[in-house]
C-alpha cells in the first residue's frame, strides 16, 4: 500500500500519538505501584475524614460551631472515649490475649489428637504444615515482608495512624478547598459533573462506613454474648477480635472464628460446634438484616468482585490492601456507574440526588447519616 506524503505523516502522526499514550499508562501504573503505601495511607485518611465530618454535621445541630471548630471537637471527644476505654478494657483484654496465645497451641494438639482418631483426620493432619514450618513460612512470607513495608514498627504504625488522623482532620475541616481545587483540574463545563460524581462517592462510603460500624457493633457484642452463654473462656477478647474483624468481608468472620473454635475444643467437639453454629447464625442474622438496611444508600457489591479485589490488593501490598479492598472497591463502582454506564453509554440512573442544590452539597465530603 503506498502512502502520500501527508497520509504518511498523518499515519506517523497518530503511530507517535499512541506510543507516547502507552508509555504515559505505564509510566502512571508504575509511578502508583512505587507509591502505592502513600495512596492508601490517603484514602484511608479521607475515610476517616467522612467518619468525622459526619459527626460534625450532628454536633452542628446543637452546637453554634463553625465546621472547623466541629471537627476538632468531635475528633477530641472520639480520642478521649478510644483512651478512656482503652484504659479500662487494657488490663482485661491484656490478660485474656495473654491467655489465648498459651491457651491456643494446646487447643490446636488437642483438635490434632481428636482428628487422627479418623482416616480422614489423619489425611488432612499429614497435608498441613506443623507448628514450625507454619511460623517459618510466615515469618520470610512475601506478604509478611510487604506488611512489614508499610508497618515497619511501632513507631512506624503510630507515626502512620498520627498522619493518618492529622491528614483526616484537614480533609473534614475544609472539605470545599480540596473538592472544587480537584474540580478546577477539569474543564469548566465538566466541573459540576465532577462535583456530583464526588458527592456520589461521598455518599456511598458515609453509607458503607455506616454499614461497617453497626456491623462491627452487632457481631462483637452478639459473639461475646453467645460465647458467654455457651462458657468459652475468653469471650470478650474474642467478640472484640470478632467485631475489629468483621470490618473485611468474606476473610475477617472466617479468620475471627478460627481461636473461638480452637479454645472451644479444649472443652469438648460439642462447645466447638456450638460456637461453629453460633458464628453462622451471627453471619447470617447479619448478612441478613444489617447489610441490606445499608445496601439501599449505597451501591451493591457483587461477591465475586469483591473476593478479586481483595485478593489483588493483598498480593500487591499486603494487609493494608486487604482492610480497605471493599471501600476502594466501592469507589471504583461508583466511577463505573456515573462516568461510563451514565456520561459514555448513556444510561439514565436508578438515582439522583433529590436536592436542587446537589451541585453545591457535592462541594463536601458527605456527613455521614445527612440523608437518613
Amino acid at each position: 500500500m503506498n502512502l502520500t506524503g501527508n497520509e504518511h505523516q498523518n499515519f506517523t502522526y497518530r503511530v507517535l500519538i499512541i506510543c507516547a499514550v502507552v508509555t504515559l499508562i505505564i509510566l502512571l501504573i508504575l509511578g502508583t505501584i512505587y507509591v502505592i503505601d502513600v495512596i492508601l495511607l490517603l484514602f484511608g485518611a479521607i475515610l476517616l475524614a467522612i467518619f468525622l465530618h459526619g459527626l460534625a454535621n450532628i454536633a452542628r445541630r446543637y452546637l453554634r460551631l463553625s465546621e472547623g471548630y466541629s471537627v476538632l471537637l468531635v475528633s477530641a471527644l472520639l480520642i478521649t472515649v478510644l483512651a478512656l476505654g482503652a484504659w479500662l478494657l487494657a488490663p482485661n483484654v491484656g490478660e485474656q490475649v495473654k491467655n489465648l496465645r498459651e491457651e491456643l497451641p494446646q487447643s490446636a494438639e488437642k483438635v490434632s489428637a481428636f482428628l487422627s482418631n479418623y482416616s480422614w483426620g489423619r489425611l488432612i493432619i499429614e497435608q498441613m504444615p506443623s507448628t514450625g514450618e507454619v511460623v517459618e513460612r510466615f515469618s520470610n512470607s512475601s506478604v509478611w515482608s510487604r506488611i512489614g513495608s508499610f508497618f515497619s514498627s511501632t513507631v512506624e504504625a503510630i507515626t502512620n495512624l498520627a498522619l493518618m488522623l492529622l491528614l483526616s482532620i484537614y480533609l473534614a475541616s475544609e472539605p470545599k478547598i480540596y473538592t472544587r481545587g480537584f474540580a478546577k483540574l477539569f474543564p469548566q463545563e465538566r466541573r459540576k459533573r465532577v462535583r456530583e460524581i464526588l458527592y456520589e462517592i461521598g455518599e456511598t462510603l458515609s453509607w458503607w462506613l455506616i454499614g461497617k460500624g453497626a456491623s462491627m457493633l452487632f457481631i462483637g457484642v452478639l459473639t461475646w454474648i453467645g460465647l458467654s452463654v455457651i462458657g468459652v473462656p475468653l469471650a470478650l477478647t474474642l467478640g472484640l477480635i470478632a467485631g475489629l474483624f468483621s470490618f473485611v468481608p468474606n476473610f475477617g468472620p472466617i479468620l475471627s472464628a478460627v481461636p473461638a473454635i480452637l479454645l472451644a475444643f479444649i472443652d469438648s467437639p460439642t462447645s466447638a460446634l456450638y460456637v461453629l453454629i453460633l458464628f453462622v447464625v451471627v453471619q447470617l442474622v447479619e448478612s441478613n438484616l444489617v447489610t441490606p438496611l445499608i445496601e439501599r444508600r449505597t451501591v451493591e457489591l457483587p461477591p465475586v468482585l469483591t473476593i478479586f479485589a481483595q485478593l489483588a490488593l493483598t498480593v500487591l501490598v499486603g494487609a493494608v490492601g486487604l482492610v480497605l479492598a471493599t471501600p476502594i472497591l466501592a469507589v471504583v463502582m461508583v466511577l463505573v456507574q456515573t462516568i461510563y454506564i451514565q456520561d459514555i453509554l448513556g444510561d439514565k440512573p436508578d438515582s439522583l440526588p433529590e436536592d436542587n442544590d446537589a451541585a453545591e452539597k457535592s462541594d463536601e465530603i458527605l456527613p455521614v447519616g445527612s440523608r437518613a
